[in-house]
């Protein structure tokens, strides 16, 4: 029991330190500036919804994906963080480029950025090393803090501020740089 209350806290970190629905803060306000409250409202439901769905899908078949495209967890957890890493890098040293419309609530809010390569890796090495009850356990914990963050947005942003929000941006880059530094290591140690 102990192992699995373990595996669940590191589990639901690891996702809530690379979903960051925090550091998304500042990029969701600049998307959705020019929006009423509604479509503002309609655009983080659409991101959720979309970020639940994947991760969902991912929790249910990620094995059978992996399985059928005969790939190994160390291969997926050394790609995942890689591109984990790139986007760190990015957000740490460009920022987010603006896009506009309410599509942007499930491109690039919900994937790449709040679910994407990390947030699918950490589930399925949480999966493989605590397994299904575990897993999404703490996938449905963590989408529920971001359904949270995203109820108090207007508030979290009042608090923090732009520049505020910006360093918490960029401190969470790089914990999640980190977090993709040891996905890479344990996919290299996997493959040996």
């Amino acid at each position: 029991m102990e192992f699995l209350l373990e595996g669940f806290i590191k589990s639901l970190v690891a996702l809530i330190v690379v979903m960051d629905p925090v550091g998304l803060i500042p990029i969701i306000i600049s998307l959705t500036s020019e929006m009423s409250k509604d479509e503002q409202k309609h655009v983080l439901n659409l991101t959720l919804y979309t970020a639940s769905a994947i991760l969902i899908v991912f929790a249910l078949l990620g094995q059978q994906l992996l399985n059928l495209f005969a790939i190994s967890l160390a291969s997926f957890s050394i790609a995942g963080g890689l591109l984990l890493l790139i986007l760190s890098f990015e957000i740490l040293l460009r920022g987010f480029e603006s896009v506009k419309g309410i599509e942007v609530g499930a491109v690039p809010l919900a994937f790449p950025l709040l679910v994407g390569p990390g947030a699918i890796t950490v589930l399925m090495i949480s999966l493989q090393t605590y397994g299904i009850l575990v897993g999404l356990a703490s996938a449905v914990t963590a989408l529920l803090f971001t359904a949270l963050v995203f109820r108090l947005i207007n508030e979290i942003y009042m608090v923090l501020g732009k520049v505020g929000s910006l360093v918490v941006t960029k401190i969470m880059a790089i914990f999640t740089a980190a977090i993709a530094i040891e996905f890479i290591i344990d996919g290299i140690k996997g493959l040996f």
